[in-house]
C-alpha cells in the first residue's frame, strides 16, 4: 500500500492548532470526521503527528478502537506514558543512583522510579502537565476514533478530564496542549460538542478533505514510472474509480494492483476500464449488503432503523411522533417498549447496526448505510421492499420492561 503524503493539510492544521490562525478554534481541540477506509489514520500518523513535532511539539497518539473492551481513559495514559517514558529515562536513572524511590514531575506529579513508563493513581491532567513539563514543549493527544469514548460514563469521564487538562495547561496566546479528535462517524463526534453537557459543548466538527485529484494524479505518476508502455494514463477514469470506491485507497489499489497484475487476463481492455468496472461491481455488492441486512429486520425493526436513518441526531425513539411513524409502516402495536426490544435487538446484530452512548443517544453505526439511505430516498428508491412480502407483528407477544425514559435520549 502505497502513502500519499499531505504534507500542506499537515502543515495548515498545524498552524491552526498552535493558534495561528485567524480565524478558527482549533486551538481549542480539532474534531476531523471522515468514513472509515478513506486514508484518515494514515493521515494522521503518517503526516499529522511527524508535522507537529517537526513543529516541537511531543506527540501522543493513542486509537481508543484498537481494543475497545479497555477503559479509553487507561488507553490515553498508556499513550501519554509511552510518550512521557523516554523523557525520564535519566531522571529515573539518577533516581535509582540516588537511592530514591520516586520523582516528582512538575511539582505535583509523584511517579515511582520502578514503574517509569506507567501512570498509576494520577489524573489525565496531570499526566499531560507532566509530560509538557519534562519535555520543555507542547504537547499534541492524536486521539483517534473518539467517538468509542462516549459508549461508557468512564470514556465521557475521560473526555471530561482531557477538556479540564486543556483549561489548565493552556492560556492566552499560549497553547501548550493541542487536542486532535478524529472519528469515522460525524454524528458520532457531534455528541462530543453539541449539547450544554458535552465535553467539547461549542467546538466545531470539520470533515476531513476526501483523497482526490491529487491523489490520482499521484498514481498515475508511478503507473507511467514503473509502466513506460501504459503512458498516457487515463487519470479521469481512476478517478471516477476512486469515487465509486468511496475514496477508500484500500479497495481501490487492491483492484488496480489485480488490473496490472501479468494474471490479470486483460485482453483488449485497458486497465483503467477494468479498475472502473471492479469499482461498480464493489459498490453494487456493498448496496446489496445493505439492502440484504435491511430486509432481513423485523418490520419494526426496519421502521426504528428508518426512522434513525431520516432523524440522524434529532433521532427521539420513543416520543409521540417515532411511536406515529412506526405504527403508519407496521401491522399490529408499536409501543415504547416494543421500540425499546427493536433498538436492541439492532444493536446487539454482527456487526451492529445501530450505536448507542452512555447518555442514551443513538447513532447508525455504519455511516456508510446513512449515505446508502441518502441515495436511496434521492432516487425515489426507498423503501428497499421485499419481493415476498412482509411478515406482521406478533401483536400479543410479551413486551418487556418499560423503557428507561432517564438514559434514553427524547423519551
Amino acid at each position: 500500500m502505497i502513502h500519499f503524503p499531505r504534507e500542506a493539510l499537515a502543515q495548515e492544521l498545524v498552524a491552526a492548532l498552535r493558534g495561528q490562525a485567524v480565524f478558527g478554534d482549533a486551538h481549542n481541540g480539532l474534531f476531523l470526521a471522515a468514513p472509515r477506509r478513506t486514508g484518515k489514520s494514515t493521515f494522521l500518523q503518517a503526516d499529522l503527528k511527524p508535522a507537529l513535532e517537526a513543529a516541537g511539539a511531543v506527540v501522543a497518539y493513542v486509537d481508543l478502537w484498537a481494543d475497545p473492551r479497555r477503559d479509553p481513559g487507561s488507553l490515553i495514559a498508556d499513550a501519554i506514558a509511552r510518550a512521557l517514558a523516554p523523557r525520564l529515562g535519566v531522571v529515573s536513572r539518577a533516581a535509582k543512583a540516588a537511592g530514591l524511590e520516586s520523582v516528582t514531575i512538575a511539582g505535583a506529579l509523584k511517579i515511582d522510579v520502578s514503574k517509569i513508563g506507567k501512570i498509576d493513581g494520577v489524573t489525565l491532567p496531570d499526566a499531560l502537565r507532566a509530560l509538557h513539563e519534562a519535555a520543555k514543549a507542547p504537547v499534541a493527544l492524536i486521539v483517534d476514533e473518539a467517538q468509542h469514548a462516549l459508549t461508557s460514563e468512564a470514556g465521557e469521564a475521560t473526555m471530561s478530564a482531557l477538556k479540564s487538562a486543556r483549561d489548565q495547561l493552556n492560556r492566552p496566546g499560549e497553547v501548550n496542549l493541542m487536542l486532535v479528535m478524529s472519528g469515522s462517524d460525524r454524528d458520532k463526534l457531534l455528541r462530543l460538542v453539541n449539547t450544554n453537557g458535552a465535553p467539547f459543548y461549542g467546538s466545531q466538527i470539520s470533515r476531513m478533505p476526501p483523497l482526490g485529484q491529487d491523489f490520482i494524479d499521484h498514481v498515475s505518476r508511478l503507473i507511467t514510472a514503473q509502466r513506460p508502455d501504459l503512458a498516457p494514463v487515463d487519470g479521469a477514469t481512476l478517478l471516477q474509480a476512486f469515487e465509486s470506491f468511496g475514496h477508500r485507497p484500500q479497495f481501490f489499489m487492491e483492484a488496480l494492483g489485480q488490473a496490472l497484475s501479468p494474471l490479470s487476463g486483460l485482453q483488449g481492455v485497458r486497465f483503467e476500464q477494468a479498475v472502473l468496472q471492479a469499482a461498480k461491481e464493489r459498490q453494487q455488492a456493498d448496496e446489496a449488503q445493505m439492502e440484504s441486512e435491511y430486509l432481513a429486520l423485523r418490520p419494526l425493526e426496519q421502521a426504528v432503523l428508518w426512522r434513525l436513518l431520516e432523524q440522524g441526531p434529532r433521532f427521539r425513539p420513543y416520543d409521540g411522533e417515532a411511536l406515529r411513524f412506526y405504527r403508519e409502516r407496521v401491522t399490529g402495536r408499536a409501543t415504547p417498549q416494543m421500540a425499546q426490544r427493536a433498538l436492541e435487538s439492532l444493536r446487539e446484530r454482527n456487526p451492529a447496526l445501530v450505536w448507542k452512548s452512555a447518555r442514551g443517544e443513538y447513532a447508525v453505526d455504519d455511516a456508510a448505510m446513512h449515505r446508502w439511505f441518502e441515495q436511496r430516498t434521492r432516487e425515489e428508491r426507498w423503501p428497499p421492499v421485499d419481493p415476498q412480502g412482509q411478515l406482521a407483528i406478533d401483536a400479543d407477544g410479551p413486551e418487556p420492561t418499560a423503557p428507561d425514559n432517564k438514559s434514553d435520549a427524547g423519551a
